[in-house]
């Protein structure tokens, strides 16, 4: 009986995600899921790149996802964006969000944009479980939690189209090895675009931008 209700429930959400994408190709939006651990740096990463994005005139939105507070909605205020927060508090503290719970946060947003930021909820293994709607999913991992993530949450790489390793400007503090951590990641997914960045020194802030025009034209 478990099987057959984990089971109606993710079915349940994938149909409404593809109602989700259905409904962004209508206005032409493109929407990026970004995922991580709770402090590897996904709000400072989007911090950095929205306004790249926002000064050459793409209209952009961010959805910010917690289990309680709105202290990372709060910072996206300053960019002058639409923002929707979404609070899973009420609905038991989820560690993800659900199709179910973007749908209506994309519908408060202005539908005139081209991009959508999702800011899941801080964890590597319900987001990756969960279909958000979004075209392209975005992990960010943080170096300072070592060369062994991907290999203990291997879902997290496979469903994600780019790694973000974020806070490089600490590699020289750290006994943590770079490559290792790129050959990790690879040998979850070969085809894994990875980018080495840090929202502090804004190393690979730029690629992380031009990666996102580039799907974006694509889609």
């Amino acid at each position: 009986m478990e099987i057959k209700i984990v089971r109606k429930v993710l079915e349940a959400n994938e149909k409404l995600a593809a109602q989700i994408r259905k409904r962004n190709r209508r206005y032409g939006i493109t929407m990026f899921n970004i995922m991580s651990s709770p402090g590897s740096g996904k709000t400072s990463i989007i911090e950095q790149v929205l306004p790249k994005l926002k000064n050459e005139g793409y209209k952009i939105g961010v959805i910010e996802g917690d289990i309680t507070s709105s202290l990372d909605a709060e910072r996206m205020l300053k960019f002058d964006v639409p923002v929707s927060q979404i609070n899973t508090e009420p609905f038991g503290g989820d560690c993800h969000l659900g199709s179910e719970v973007i749908l209506p946060a994309l519908e408060q947003l202005d539908s005139n944009l081209d991009i959508v930021f999702i800011e899941n909820v801080g964890n590597l293994v319900c987001p990756a479980e969960f279909d958000t709607g979004a075209d392209f999913n975005i992990v960010v991992l943080s170096i300072t939690e070592g060369e062994d993530k991907p290999l203990k949450y291997p879902l997290m790489f496979r469903v994600c189209d780019i790694a973000i390793i974020n806070k490089i400007d600490l590699l020289p503090y750290l006994d943590v090895d770079l490559d290792v951590i790129k050959k990790n990641i690879k040998k979850i997914k070969p085809e894994i675009d990875i980018i080495p960045s840090s929202a502090k020194s804004k190393e690979g802030i730029y690629e992380v931008a031009s990666w996102i025009k580039i799907h974006l034209l694509k889609e």
